[in-house]
């Protein structure tokens, strides 16, 4: 596999995790980083998820990747900035944080592969970045389950 290959390999994990978190949150591509031989594919959750629903996020996700096989290599309870990692049976490293103002990212770090190019996600972000944004900014999509009490 190339580095190409890995980035879709990631995509793939991404899209994947995603589908399955119902109602479905809106998100937008973070920034794709390649080392010698790795990469890693972001996406961030502009659905504000209230700190009740946290919960209910990280244990859909949790229980996705293990009944896909992903083996949980580190899970962070705390309260503020709740986090889970788990490995893909080919070795990819996956993980969703709770980041500051309760902002969600996933990223997909790739085993180390072949050197090559690495062309932009083919998958389509479900929420508008602003033109021009040098940043993504804080969540700022309602959802009436997701940002229930609170969000």
């Amino acid at each position: 596999m190339d580095m190409q290959g890995a980035a879709e390999r990631a995509d793939g994990i991404l899209d994947d995790v995603l589908v399955e978190i119902e109602p479905h949150v809106q998100w937008v591509h973070g920034p794709t980083t390649t080392g010698n031989c790795t990469v890693t594919r972001r996406r961030t959750v502009m659905t504000v998820v209230s700190a009740q629903r946290r919960g209910s996020l990280l244990g859909v996700v949790d229980r996705f990747w293990r009944k896909s096989g992903y083996r949980m290599t580190a899970i962070n309870n705390d309260v503020d900035v709740p986090a889970i990692y788990a490995r893909t049976g080919d070795g990819f490293q996956v993980g969703l944080i709770v980041a500051d103002k309760g902002q969600v990212h996933f990223d997909v770090l790739s085993p180390c592969v072949r050197p090559s190019a690495v062309a932009d996600s083919t998958s389509r972000a479900t929420a508008p970045l602003y033109e021009g944004a040098e940043f993504i900014p804080r969540p700022n999509i309602h959802s009436d389950f997701w940002s229930a009490n609170g969000g």
